[in-house]
């Protein structure tokens, strides 16, 4: 009798039970309603990007530096080895298109030539008009010695006569003195000319030794050890063969220092807000998921640039890598969690359990088969949790959406 009695007040108490949590449950048959406890712990709020692996210290490989001097520019990498390959001081890295330089040359050649057959014939030109010139004061030069004789024996002859040869002597000596003189500045004029088209020469020569030289460097070779990696040009391509260099801009190529290393990202106009320089950075590599090293935001834009293909913009950080890792190489993808916020033993929530009505802040919480409506005081928050000041302990749990029959309930409020 007594078993009986038992198993009936059993069946009554299970029966009043669900009555009872069917009264005060919010749920309806087919609503399901997520939950979650007040957790105590160490939060953290961080900002993840996608990078580049750049190195802070690099040499940057050359093409000429006086292109500007040849009046050359956009010269065409014609070859270059691949990105990657490890070189050595002295070994080949590329070559480019010569055909600018090589019509120069041609060109040169021509006006060389052009220069030496005219100083030729200047020189000839110049040979034969002064031997003409002292042809003709050898000339003058016998005939006052004539002149000399004919006075010398002409003592006896009358005065007459004696005058006319002293006349023609004193002619043909002042004949010679001007013959001297201008035989003089001819001499002076005939060398001004040679200085000149030797000049001409030499300055023409002087241009074709150098377009040879230029020419010469148009094969490129390295001038330290490392790493081949290739610039980028100003809208973010990197030089390829095909590609240009400027008398502004020669570089084909550089030699990255892989034991200073840093991330390059980029950060939308809401996470700027939360990134500063010093923030600790765990920066990992997609081609090597298990390498993650310790970096530190060094740098970050004040002024931000729109993204290509799109109107949004983003604002550069710069991130250094603290550690080095032989694996680790420029251009590698990189992923970046910068720790923007952290906070020891606080209480947080899913940010699906927070709902706001006016200037108030409030929770659902499940209190034992019924739901109460707190309002709760914030902190900071993360993607996924916010941190809870006041209103609610540890474990209690918190509604992550609305139970219906609930909107209009009373709102606890904090004392």
């Amino acid at each position: 009798m007594n078993k009986k009695r038992i198993a009936i007040i059993a069946v009554v108490s299970a029966i009043a039970i669900y009555l009872i949590y069917s009264y005060f449950s919010p749920a309806s048959d087919d609503t399901v309603y997520l939950t979650s406890k007040v957790k105590k712990g160490d939060f953290i709020s961080e900002v993840i990007t996608s990078g580049e692996a750049q190195s802070t210290s690099l040499k940057k490989i050359n093409g000429p530096a006086n292109l500007r001097k040849f009046r050359l520019r956009d010269i065409k990498i014609q070859d270059l080895v691949a990105e990657g390959t490890v070189v050595k001081k002295g070994d080949y890295v590329g070559r480019l298109d010569p055909s600018g330089v090589n019509e120069q040359i041609l060109d040169a050649r021509l006006n060389l030539e052009r220069a030496q057959s005219k100083y030729t014939q200047q020189q000839l030109d110049t040979t034969l008009s002064l031997k003409q010139e002292r042809n003709s004061i050898k000339d003058l030069r016998f005939t006052m010695e004539e002149t000399k004789l004919e006075l010398k024996q002409s003592i006896y002859e009358p005065p007459a006569t004696i005058k006319k040869l002293e006349i023609s002597l004193e002619k043909a000596e002042r004949g010679l003195n001007e013959k001297l003189e201008n035989y003089s500045i001819k001499k002076r004029q005939a060398n001004a000319k040679m200085v000149e088209v030797g000049t001409e020469v030499s300055k023409i020569r002087k241009e074709l030794n150098n377009l040879l030289d230029l020419l010469k460097s148009f094969t490129i070779y390295s001038d330290g050890n490392g790493m081949i990696t290739y610039v980028r040009e100003w809208n973010g391509t990197k030089k390829k063969v095909g590609s240009s260099i400027s008398p502004w801009d020669p570089s084909i190529a550089s030699l990255p220092d892989l034991t200073k290393m840093e991330s390059k990202t980029y950060a939308n106009e809401v996470d700027i807000r939360k990134i500063k320089e010093g923030l600790p950075v765990k920066v990992g590599f997609d081609a090597f998921p298990d390498v993650e090293l310790n970096g530190i935001v060094t740098d970050v834009a004040n002024v931000g640039e729109k993204k290509r293909g799109s109107d949004i913009k983003v604002f550069q950080v710069m991130i250094k890598l603290k550690e080095t890792d032989n694996s680790i190489r420029p251009g590698m993808t990189t992923s970046n969690r910068i720790l923007t916020f952290e906070r020891k033993d606080v209480l947080s929530i899913p940010l699906e359990a927070i709902f706001s009505k006016d200037s108030l802040t409030y929770v659902y919480t499940k209190s034992g088969f019924s739901v109460s409506k707190k309002q709760v005081e914030i902190g900071v928050s993360n993607n996924d949790a916010v941190i809870i000041k006041k209103g609610l302990s540890e474990n209690d749990v918190v509604y992550l959406n609305k139970p219906e029959g609930y909107d209009t309930a009373k709102i606890a409020k904090l004392n």
